[in-house]
């Protein structure tokens, strides 16, 4: 069986909430994004990083395309680079990307379905809904403290 997550991270990759801050976007995203089956509530996972963690959006992610030189990067060795820091996260968004060995951002990348990187995530597992609008965005941002952003990923 596959997931669909429906993932809200910070517009800086740097900057987490605290707790009750995180509690009251969670209970918001709970509300906004109702269970699949029966209208059975839906998981939330809320988790705190100490270094950057890319959200990925697995299956979704069709290209990455360089900033720099505009073409594509190959998705091997985009697989390789996650893999590479995993377990113990980013201290840095700089890369050296393949294509033309230009440095940029991370951030920078352009990845065709949106993908993002951060210390602080609420992952919805299974919402009834593949977004939220823009509305939903800013009261979620709200909620929290701080603006967000949605990644949408199918495992």
């Amino acid at each position: 069986m596959s997931d669909d997550v429906l993932s809200v991270i910070p517009t800086d990759p740097w900057w987490r909430p605290g707790q009750e801050a995180a509690h009251r976007a969670a209970a918001l995203a709970a509300e906004l994004a109702p269970g699949l089956i029966d209208d059975e509530e839906v998981e939330i996972d809320v988790s705190w990083h100490e270094t950057i963690q890319f959200v990925d959006s697995y299956s979704n992610l069709m290209r990455i395309t360089c900033p720099l030189c505009g073409s594509s990067i190959d998705l091997e060795w985009w697989q390789e680079f996650g893999d590479a820091h995993a377990d113990e996260g980013l201290s840095t968004l700089e890369v050296r990307v393949p294509c033309c060995s230009g440095s940029t951002s991370l951030e920078d990348l352009r990845f065709d379905w949106p993908c993002g990187f951060a210390r602080f995530e609420i992952a919805i597992w299974n919402p009834d809904r593949a977004s939220f609008d823009d509305d939903e965005l800013a009261a979620l941002g709200a909620a929290l403290g701080h603006p967000v952003r949605q990644i949408r990923a199918h495992i």
